[in-house]
């Protein structure tokens, strides 16, 4: 048997102290996350990012910096994931355009709200984001390469 981990990538985004959040149904119920999925063959972390970003909030992201690499074990589901979490900046919204099936809307969270909901939260991995943007820690998108 050759095991795998599901390769993920997110986008913690920051505005005015607070941090975009999608609201999303999931087999445990309507849950928080970040705007996050599955990378996509043939398709760069950063790329998927955007990508995700965009479908699941409506809004154009472009990544700056990484915030760290992540290993998460989903006990529920015996899943691993690794998820790669980029920081950076919204360039622009499209209210009209339809969220992904799924996505029940996009929201705006301080820290101390997204600590206070962490029982509805999609994994730990959302808060551990969070906190290590707190913290400061970015490092360049120059450490990853990407082979076409």
């Amino acid at each position: 048997m050759i095991w795998k981990p599901n390769v993920t990538v997110a986008a913690v985004i920051e505005q005015d102290g607070k941090f975009l959040l999608v609201e999303e149904h999931t087999s445990q119920g309507l849950r928080f996350n970040q705007p996050a999925g599955h990378l996509e063959p043939d398709e760069s972390l950063v790329s998927g990012v955007a990508r995700e970003v965009l479908e699941e909030s409506a809004r154009d992201f472009e990544a700056q910096y990484l915030i760290g690499i992540y290993r998460w074990h989903a006990p529920s589901s015996d899943i691993t994931y690794l998820r790669f979490a980029f920081g950076g900046r919204v360039i622009a919204h499209h209210p009209e355009r339809k969220l992904d099936e799924g996505i029940v809307q996009a929201v705006w969270m301080s820290p101390d709200e997204i600590r206070a909901t962490q029982s509805r939260h999609r994994s730990p991995l959302i808060l551990r984001c969070v906190e290590d943007y707190l913290a400061g820690k970015r490092y360049p998108l120059e450490i990853i390469t990407h082979y076409d």
